[in-house]
């Protein structure tokens, strides 16, 4: 596939026509589209060793780690390319590579550190991931079970976004269901009432046969205690998703 690029012409058209055009058409347009000789993803790994040696931290280093990041080179292992490096090409030089190289791969990190944080805000486990409901949520959730003879009690984690579909808990007798907050910010909405926002320390009472639904805020990570109340004849009942176009406006 050829390497497409535009950068030439658009900073130096009109200064340096030639040099632009060498930089698009040659350099990205040819050699770098060569991929039947080399793959991008080892030219992006042999152009960030070469500019980090000569401590060319600049925009086009930045441009080039994107690049790589793009091509398929992981966090981990940019990071052992320029420590490996580092040796060669000198120690300061990786520093600033280092800082730079952090900024590109930052945002892996971000999920995994909000999610660090949300489990340390509460004393109960966020779990494994919940996949065997997983085609009842939009986003991901997890599933930790607290409490699973007398009485099934467990902590749902939802990330940001993510929340359930409509649903409703079917009883003879008894059964529905207690939402205990423990974390987060999230909401709840029973159907044909406004959605309630809730946070650590709210409770919802959830009778049976009540159309529902509930699950995180868009900019944050929320979890709740879910316990079933015991009945007879209990069922839950799925039903559509809450869609992108409602849920945006709670």
């Amino acid at each position: 596939m050829a390497v497409k690029q535009t950068a030439g012409r658009e900073r130096l058209g009109t200064f340096a026509p030639k040099f632009a055009a060498l930089n698009d058409d040659v350099l990205f347009g040819e050699v770098w589209s060569r991929e039947d000789k080399l793959s991008l993803r080892d030219r992006s790994l042999v152009t960030v060793v070469c500019l980090m040696a000569q401590g060319l931290v600049d925009s086009s280093f930045q441009y080039h780690l994107m690049s790589a990041k793009k091509n398929g080179i992981s966090k981990t292992e940019i990071a052992e390319i320029l420590t490996h490096a580092a040796f060669y090409a000198g120690w300061p030089k990786a520093w600033a590579a280092f800082n730079m190289a952090k900024a590109v791969w930052a945002e892996e990190d971000a999920p995994a550190d909000e999610m660090a944080a949300h489990a340390a805000s509460m004393v109960f486990p966020i779990g494994a991931p919940n996949d065997a409901y997983a085609a009842y949520f939009t986003g991901k959730s997890y599933l930790a079970p607290v409490s699973s003879s007398q009485v099934g009690i467990y902590n749902v984690t939802f990330e940001p976004g993510c929340r359930n579909n409509w649903h409703i808990h079917h009883a003879k007798t008894g059964g529905g269901q207690i939402l205990v907050c423990v974390a987060g910010r999230g909401y709840y909405q029973e159907a044909g009432k406004p959605a309630q926002l809730l946070v650590p320390g709210d409770v919802v009472n959830i009778p049976p046969e009540v159309k529902h639904w509930h699950g995180a805020a868009p900019d944050s990570w929320f979890s709740h205690l879910a316990v079933e109340v015991p009945g007879t004849e209990t069922s839950n009942e799925w039903c559509e998703p809450v869609t992108d176009e409602a849920y945006p406006k709670l």
